[in-house]
């Protein structure tokens, strides 16, 4: 496969993921935001906190207001992580590369672009009530997923796919947790101090899993639930589960069968693999689930550049 069409399978995936957990971050928010007694600035801050984009957002906006968060993380063209932003990268990896998509495949990603942008050139209703909308991206999303497990080949190219939503998974699932550790945190009152269940509900929720986690674990306490969005080798959005899919996507494009690294991204997302599993939810949050969330996304980070620089950048010396 080429270099340049499996870099662009890979980034159609991270660019839809993307859009979709940024619908989740907003959707967890406003949950949050029903029994939230402090500043909203401060709540709604909490997302640009998470993403990493406080500087940029204020440098366009004179206050972080919940209006303008929303609009900035769905519509706002200047900002390359917002939902219209990726779609149109990844409507325009998938273009690059239609032939080696299903007609299915490029029919719903096509569809998923087409409805951000005509909700984009009409943002006032959404921004009044993004619900609906929130949950048409969800949707939308799953559509894309759900024609993509229906009709493509697990060949190498599915591989690439695979890598670039796992990855997005990981680092979106792990930000959720961190948009609790600025928001959910200060109510508590204190580390040590019970949260409210009906928060932890909703953080469960913005990354479907709270029927899932009912079902494993009956009661919600913050203990469980870091076992369940971290460690679960089960529940398709959590850290262990989505590193391991890393790991066999990564073997089956290297044609590894021996169990042991044979590249840098494989060596990496083993070692994340092994701490995942020695690692219980008590030592993540006594250690602090901050500090765990930081490290877990700087060493997420060294993953995908590994994976770029094995498969996607060409080593013009070693050609003649």
């Amino acid at each position: 496969m080429l270099c340049r069409v499996a870099d662009s399978l890979f980034w159609m995936s991270r660019y839809l993921e993307r859009a979709e957990n940024q619908a989740r971050f907003i959707d967890v928010t406003s949950s949050i935001a029903l029994g939230y007694r402090g500043s909203e600035q401060v709540l709604w801050s909490s997302l640009l906190h998470a993403g990493g984009d406080v500087q940029h957002f204020l440098q366009r906006y004179a206050a972080p207001t919940r209006e303008n968060v929303i609009n900035y993380l769905l519509f706002d063209r200047r900002n390359l992580n917002s939902v219209a932003s990726c779609l149109t990268g990844a409507r325009e990896n998938a273009r690059s590369i239609r032939e080696n998509l299903t007609t299915p495949m490029w029919e719903a990603v096509n569809r998923f672009y087409l409805r951000v942008r005509q909700a984009a050139a009409q943002p006032e209703q959404v921004l009044k009530q993004p619900h609906p909308f929130l949950d048409q991206i969800k949707r939308s999303a799953h559509q894309v997923l759900g024609v993509t497990e229906a009709t493509w080949s697990r060949g190498e190219a599915w591989h690439f796919s695979s890598l670039g939503y796992q990855l997005e998974r990981a680092d979106k699932t792990s930000r959720i947790l961190d948009v609790r550790y600025f928001i959910l945190l200060p109510m508590s009152g204190g580390a040590d101090a019970q949260l409210d269940v009906v928060q932890w509900a909703a953080l469960l929720e913005s990354t479907g899993a709270l029927q899932m986690y009912r079902r494993a674990f009956g009661r919600i306490q913050p203990v469980n639930v870091v076992d369940f969005l971290i460690l679960s080798p089960v529940f398709p959005r959590s850290l262990a589960f989505c590193i391991h899919q890393i790991q066999s996507s990564l073997a089956a494009i290297s044609g590894n069968q021996s169990g042991e690294p044979e590249n840098e991204a494989e060596r990496l997302a083993a070692e994340v693999s092994e701490e995942l599993e020695r690692l219980t939810a008590s030592e993540i949050i006594e250690g602090g689930l901050h500090q765990f969330v930081d490290r877990f996304q700087t060493r997420l980070n060294s993953i995908g550049q590994a994976v770029s620089e094995t498969f996607f950048q060409i080593d013009v010396s070693t050609n003649a």
